[in-house]
């Protein structure tokens, strides 16, 4: 075959590109242009996370609600032009994600799954556990959060939010268990959280709170524990006169004593701050 008629052929969209490349750092017949075109390389994805892909854009677009049902696995499978084998694997992600749920039976079905916090507050957990993120780094997070959290429930809390965190500093002080003291403290900044009339912090605090309570006691423990409960009434007296930079302050204040008993924990068990994991609960 002539080579004029070779040149006239088309050529499939990639091998253009491809051609082109090729033509434009190597043929000494052409000029070499200003810029050298940058391609970027082909990802062929799998079936299921092309699936997967329009169900998430179909929520995105409000076309899916929480409660929908999908369409039956056979009628699924035709639409997306996919093997039933495909399908079960994007649903399979789906759920474990916690997008969908599926259920067995006559009236079962893949149905569009409520939010749920918790698979938030875990993939938080995996991440810091899988990502050696140090103390240091967590602790600024947590200051930070618990910053703005303070201010804005001096602005918005109720008389019954108020009176509820009182009740748990009351009885923390009356509990002698350090289980029972961990949900008092959890419970007492789930409250805190809650009090700011924004959800997302409570999603922040239960994160951060359940990845800084995984940490031994150590010496002094009990001696920390009367200063944090006593922390957290004088907390309580600041939200009530809505005085956000005493509050403020007075978290701040906690949250570093929890810091340096913590450090000085892991300092005499001879364990980095930054490789420290999962040992036990010690209710801050």
């Amino acid at each position: 075959m002539p080579v004029s008629s070779m040149l006239v052929e088309p050529l499939p969209d990639a091998m253009q590109q491809v051609s082109v490349h090729f033509r434009f750092i190597g043929s000494p017949d052409m000029k070499t242009p200003s810029a050298i075109p940058n391609f970027a390389p082909i990802r062929t994805q799998r079936a299921f996370e092309v699936i997967c892909e329009q169900i998430r854009a179909q929520l995105a677009a409000g076309t899916l609600k929480t409660g929908d049902k999908l369409p039956a696995e056979r009628e699924l499978a035709a639409e997306f032009q996919v093997s039933r084998s495909a399908l079960r694997e994007a649903l399979r992600s789906l759920e474990v994600a916690g997008i969908i749920r599926n259920v067995k039976g006559v009236k079962g079905g893949s149905f569009i799954q409520s939010a749920e916090p918790d698979r938030i507050v875990q993939a938080m957990q995996d991440y810091v556990h899988l990502g050696n993120i140090s103390l240091d780094e967590l602790t600024e997070a947590r200051l930070a959060t618990q910053d703005i959290i303070v201010r804005l429930a001096c602005e918005r809390a109720s008389d019954a939010d108020l009176a509820e965190l009182e009740a748990i500093a009351e009885r923390t002080r009356q509990e002698s268990d350090v289980e029972a003291r961990y949900e008092c403290a959890a419970a007492y900044y789930r409250v805190l959280a809650r009090a700011t009339k924004n959800r997302m912090f409570g999603i922040f605090v239960d994160s951060l709170s359940a990845i800084l309570h995984e940490f031994v006691q150590g010496p002094d423990y009990e001696t920390l524990q009367e200063t944090l409960i006593e922390s957290r009434f004088k907390l309580v007296r600041h939200l009530r006169a809505r005085d956000a930079d005493a509050a403020a302050a007075e978290m701040r204040k906690h949250l570093e004593r929890v810091h340096r008993h913590v450090r000085k924990t892991l300092k005499a068990q001879n364990i980095p701050a930054k490789a420290a994991k999962a040992r036990g609960k010690a209710p801050a």
